[in-house]
């Protein structure tokens, strides 16, 4: 008889908010930050590889981020890769270390961004209700096939909502604070 595993819908539903927190890292608001390059993959030795497992990025002043390539070689990869990302930014050379000014966001940008938040934060939402149809469904066939009671059945899909309900909650905070730092002037 297999019992109703509650911490595994809430470990999945945490998983698409982990996932959300990552996109709106990538979202560039005009402040530097490291994970802004995370979605940034260079072709280097033959291999699409992640920017971080070529160069070690730094955020040494607020609208500024530096880039150290290790390998002298992979410079003009990196370089490359960073202009063609889609993400705005042009780094400037300087040896082995590319400095990336963070530019200014004009209105119209800041509205893009806007929007493509709540585009990952709905992903995020019908991720978490995903998971509460897979636990209400899973519920209903233990129910069916007599492994748990009707008041069981019941009690559960109330955590299950309460679950849904606060991760749901979270999504839309971080939305919230996302737009904010994003139309910040």
């Amino acid at each position: 008889m297999s019992k109703f595993d509650l911490k595994d819908l809430q470990r999945r539903m945490d998983g698409a908010f982990n996932v959300l927190k990552q996109e709106f890292g990538s979202l560039r608001t005009g402040r530097a930050n490291a994970s802004l390059l995370d979605p940034v993959t260079v072709d280097a030795y033959g291999t699409p590889m992640p920017l971080n497992q070529l160069a070690t990025i730094t955020v040494p002043e607020p609208r500024t981020i530096s880039v150290q390539v290790w390998d002298k070689s992979q410079v003009d990869a990196v370089d490359k890769a960073i202009r063609e990302s889609g993400l705005g930014l042009n780094p400037i050379g300087e040896g082995q270390v590319l400095r990336i000014p963070i530019p200014e966001l004009n209105e119209e940008r800041r509205q893009e961004l806007a929007k493509q938040a709540a585009k990952y934060a709905e992903q995020a939402r019908v991720a978490v209700r995903n998971v509460r149809r897979d636990g209400m469904e899973q519920l209903k066939r233990q129910e069916k096939a007599g492994e748990i009671g009707q008041d069981e059945q019941h009690t559960h899909g109330t955590e299950v909502q309460e679950i849904t309900d606060s991760t749901i909650q979270n999504i839309d905070e971080a939305l919230s604070a996302k737009e904010e730092e994003i139309m910040q002037v």
